[in-house]
C-alpha cells in the first residue's frame, strides 16, 4: 500500500502526465492507493495562486481526491515528525515541516512513499520509499 506525495499527484494532472506513473497507478487498486492531509494542504495552496483556482479545484478534486484516501494526522504522526524535524536537525539535514508530517504518516501507517523527492526522505530511518517517475 502506498502514500503518494504531492508531487506524484501533481504529475496525473499534467497535460502530458509521465507514462509509467499513469501504468503503475493503474496497476494498484484505490483500496491501496492513500495521501496525506498535508499533500491536500499543498494541493488547495498551488490552486489557489492560480487565476482558475475554482476550475482547477474541481479537477484536483475530480482527478485525485477521488481516487485517493486521504489521511489526517494523528497525535502519534504529530509526536513522529517532531522527533524526526529534531534529529535531521541535530546532524545538520534539515527537512521542511509539510515533508517530516507527510514521512511521519507513512511511518505510522506503514505505507510505502512514493516521491519523486527521493533526496529529501532518503535521510529517515525506516521509511520506504519508491520513485514512480525515475
Amino acid at each position: 500500500m502506498y502514500l503518494l506525495d504531492t508531487n506524484v499527484l501533481s504529475e496525473v494532472l499534467r497535460k502530458r502526465p509521465h507514462l509509467r506513473l499513469i501504468e503503475r497507478l493503474g496497476k494498484i487498486p484505490r483500496s491501496s492507493q492513500f495521501t496525506s492531509c498535508i499533500c491536500v494542504l499543498e494541493l488547495r495552496y498551488g490552486s489557489r495562486r492560480r487565476q482558475d483556482h475554482e476550475l482547477f479545484w474541481e479537477r484536483i478534486r475530480a482527478q485525485l481526491l477521488s481516487r485517493v484516501t486521504v489521511l489526517g494526522l494523528s497525535e502519534k504522526g504529530a509526536l513522529t515528525a517532531g522527533d524526526l524535524l529534531a534529529s535531521l536537525d541535530r546532524r545538520g539535514e534539515p527537512i521542511s515541516l509539510p515533508d517530516a508530517l507527510i514521512a511521519a504518516t507513512a511511518l505510522e501507517t506503514g505505507l510505502t512513499l512514493v516521491t519523486a523527492n527521493t533526496r529529501h526522505f532518503q535521510r529517515i530511518p525506516n521509511l520506504k520509499i519508491e520513485n514512480w517517475l525515475a
